[in-house]
């Protein structure tokens, strides 16, 4: 049964994989050099922070919140014509990746907003009393000390990629989950379904398993 399934199924179903696994590949990494800095500025520009800037932090501020207010289902489609002009296409991998980074990037500004808040304020002022340029503590003190919340940060960013890339499929982006609506859904093989359902389980709990051990790592090194 599993052989017959595997004869009929299996081309269908690794192709679908892979082209999951580049969907949250590139949109996780373009979405990191996005977001990351965005998160940083978040920190920085907040009043009583080094480069307070209340207009600066109350646009950004707003513009994040209103783009992650918006359902991802609804984001796929509102922003097609400017997917169009991004990537020249709206299906394929190509096409979810602009969607997926609007998406994406915000929710990642935040999660590093959230770690880089939880940095020991003592730590920092101890770097900037040994005269340490702004820009040296960014990076080698404010990031460094986040890496355990950055890291667990990045792992829920990219399992919710993964679910995003799942109802990507409903404008023929490929995947997994494209393959789960056009045979588990319309065309009701329920095995594939199934199948789909239990692949995803395994990539998300192996990407949460990962992520919580390098966090870990990170804390004691």
């Amino acid at each position: 049964m599993i052989t017959a399934f595997l004869n009929q199924w299996g081309d269908e179903i690794a192709e679908a994989i892979i082209a999951t696994i580049q969907m949250v590949v590139i949109a996780l990494g373009i979405s990191i050099v996005i977001g990351l800095p965005l998160g940083i500025l978040l920190v920085l520009t907040r009043p009583g922070k080094s480069l307070e800037n209340k207009y600066f932090f109350l646009f950004l501020n707003t513009l994040i919140n209103t783009i992650r207010s918006i359902p991802f289902i609804i984001l796929l489609f509102f922003i097609l014509p400017f997917t169009k002009l991004i990537a020249g296409t709206t299906i394929g991998v190509q096409g979810v990746i602009v969607p997926l980074v609007v998406s994406c990037s915000p929710y990642i500004a935040r999660l590093m907003e959230s770690a880089l808040l939880e940095v020991d304020r003592g730590v920092i002022e101890a770097y900037e009393a040994m005269g340490i340029k702004p820009r040296s503590i960014i990076w080698h003190v404010l990031v460094r000390e986040a890496r355990p919340g950055i890291i667990l940060g990045l792992t829920i960013a990219t399992i919710s990629l993964i679910g995003e890339t799942a109802m990507a499929g409903l404008v023929g982006a490929g995947g997994l989950g494209d393959l789960a609506y056009r045979f588990g859904h319309l065309r009701y093989e329920v095995d594939v379904m199934y199948v789909t359902v239990f692949i995803l389980i395994i990539m998300v709990q192996s990407i949460q398993t990962f992520g919580n051990r390098m966090s870990a790592r990170m804390k004691k090194g």
